[in-house]
């Protein structure tokens, strides 16, 4: 008879899946049982900190810096006393999950109803331009971003990002030396083009945060493609040595799993739509983050390279007039910080596509990504041949 782990183990191994970001690993993943306990912390604090729409009270007077930090500090005390309570793991029953969302939904309307009451009024902070109808959108779009991210695990994959981000700056030796030569040999000699420089001269930030958009765009529209093919080519190894050295730091790491597994390898269990969905956003986060220190480093490069060869005289020559310069950096035209912010996008799109598709850089920058994935799926697949009746 195979091996069942106790519900402590399987508790545990869900909070690891939760902690890498992969909270759609979890069996009968749901909005009722995980997916709402995990949002409500955000959502009370949204609903308190609704309530400064009450600062412009005429009633408050000068107290109004008084009821706005209240507000706060209410908000901060919710949120914290939620979170705690959410660490007992509580299970919400569906008159409890219809209650939270009903006290949610109201919030955008008793809250004004309560100024009408007090002051006679509505006014929305910010005066008449934010009216009842942005408050309500307001609240709307909160809770669709804070399903999508809490569904999916933004919030930890964006930290997991930000720390492999760090590490990528500590090999930042390693990384660029393999990343910039190549990217510089597409880019370097564009960036002395006359006609370059006259446009940037020109086109305004907006602009450029557009095009500077459109290719973040690209690169995720390419990821996207790439890496759906390589989450369907990711080879489970599921024998039990391989298992056990996946599992090796996780809470089913002391699982016999020459039990679990009686007649040899265990069989993947396909994954779902939302499972794959999210694996695509853990390689999809991975990717941009190096794309990003790339970015950076490139940007960096042209301001250097702009600083020592582009005197005054030649810009004014290639821009066709005098060039303007920036605000914030009075000797440096804006031309080149334009030019330097396109090529900086630019790199980062060709290296993140590079990255997947060259042998070379596939193997130093994407084959990690890679084997956490199957890391991952390893792991499930322990989790599941775990569970009673799997």
């Amino acid at each position: 008879m195979p091996f069942t782990a106790s519900p402590a183990q399987l508790h545990q191994a869900e909070r690891w899946f939760v902690r890498q970001g992969t909270p759609t690993m979890i069996a009968g993943y749901d909005f009722t049982g995980h997916v709402l306990p995990r949002m409500l912390p955000v959502l009370a604090l949204v609903a308190a900190a609704s309530l400064a729409w009450l600062v412009p009270l005429r009633s408050a007077g000068s107290w109004r810096w008084v009821v706005l930090a209240g507000v706060i500090v209410v908000a901060l005390i919710v949120w914290v006393s939620i979170s705690a309570y959410l660490r007992r793991r509580p299970r919400f029953s569906r008159a409890t999950t219809i209650a939270i969302l009903a006290a949610y939904v109201a919030m955008p309307v008793a809250v004004p109803l309560l100024q009408l009451g007090i002051d006679g009024t509505v006014t929305p902070p910010g005066g008449s331009g934010v009216g009842l109808l942005g408050f309500v959108l307001f609240f709307a779009a909160a809770f669709g971003i804070t399903l999508l991210a809490t569904t999916y695990g933004v919030g930890t994959l964006l930290r997991r990002a930000l720390r492999h981000a760090i590490d990528d700056l500590r090999n930042s030796v390693r990384l660029l030396g393999r990343a910039l030569p190549g990217m510089l040999f597409v880019t370097l000699f564009l960036f002395f083009t006359g006609e370059l420089w006259q446009a940037m001269n020109r086109l305004g930030w907006e602009r450029v945060a557009l095009v500077v958009a459109l290719f973040g765009l690209v690169t995720v529209l390419a990821a996207a493609a790439r890496l759906r093919d390589e989450v369907g080519r990711v080879e489970q190894d599921l024998s039990p040595p391989r298992l056990a050295a996946a599992s090796k730091g996780t809470p089913l790491a002391r699982l016999p799993f020459d039990q679990l597994t009686p007649d040899g390898p265990l069989r993947a269990t396909p994954l779902t739509g939302r499972e794959e969905r999210n694996l695509l956003l853990v390689l999809a986060t991975r990717q941009l983050v190096q794309a990003g220190v790339v970015g950076l480093a490139l940007f960096a490069f042209f301001i250097v390279l702009g600083l020592l060869v582009v005197e005054p005289e030649t810009a004014e020559q290639w821009i066709g007039g005098p060039p303007v310069y920036s605000a914030l950096v009075p000797a440096m035209p804006v031309a080149m910080l334009r030019n330097a912010t396109l090529f900086a996008a630019f790199g980062s799109m060709y290296f993140a596509v590079t990255s997947m598709s060259d042998a070379d850089h596939r193997q130093q920058f994407f084959a990690p990504i890679i084997d956490e994935i199957e890391r991952t799926l390893a792991v499930r697949a322990v989790y599941l041949a775990a569970r009673p009746g799997g």
